[in-house]
């Protein structure tokens, strides 16, 4: 089983900066496939960004593109996303999900643990 624990949601104004961490506990394996995903109100929850626990290869939304950047730190077993530039449309509920699997996906059935998320709102 794989335990994940996200922190760092919060208030921030337009053109701010965030970062999310997700703690991880249980079986982190070399062969796991890390992803941050969100969804606003009313909305489906997305795909935002991934990234291979090993390799470090990564994949990210086009909407988040050049302002996301998803990483890792092995050691600690903490996934982050750090966020720039932040809009008003970033405004969601802040989800890390993880897959044993090195294929980068982004759909999120395809993932098979999910923390409890935190929430993030951009003021314009």
């Amino acid at each position: 089983q794989v335990q994940l624990v996200e922190t760092g949601g919060g208030l921030v104004q337009a053109g701010g900066s965030l970062r999310l961490s997700c703690a991880a506990s249980g079986r982190i394996f070399n062969s796991y496939t890390m992803g941050w995903f969100r969804q606003a109100p009313g909305k489906e929850r997305e795909f935002v960004a991934a990234i291979r626990w090993t390799v470090g290869s990564t994949a990210y939304a086009d909407s988040v593109k050049g302002r996301f950047t998803i990483s890792r730190d092995n050691a600690k077993n903490t996934l982050y996303l750090q966020m720039n530039s932040l809009k008003h449309e970033d405004t969601a509920v802040y989800y890390c999900a993880a897959r044993p699997s090195l294929v980068i996906v982004t759909t999120k059935n395809e993932y098979n643990y999910w923390g409890q998320g935190t929430q993030v709102t951009v003021s314009s």
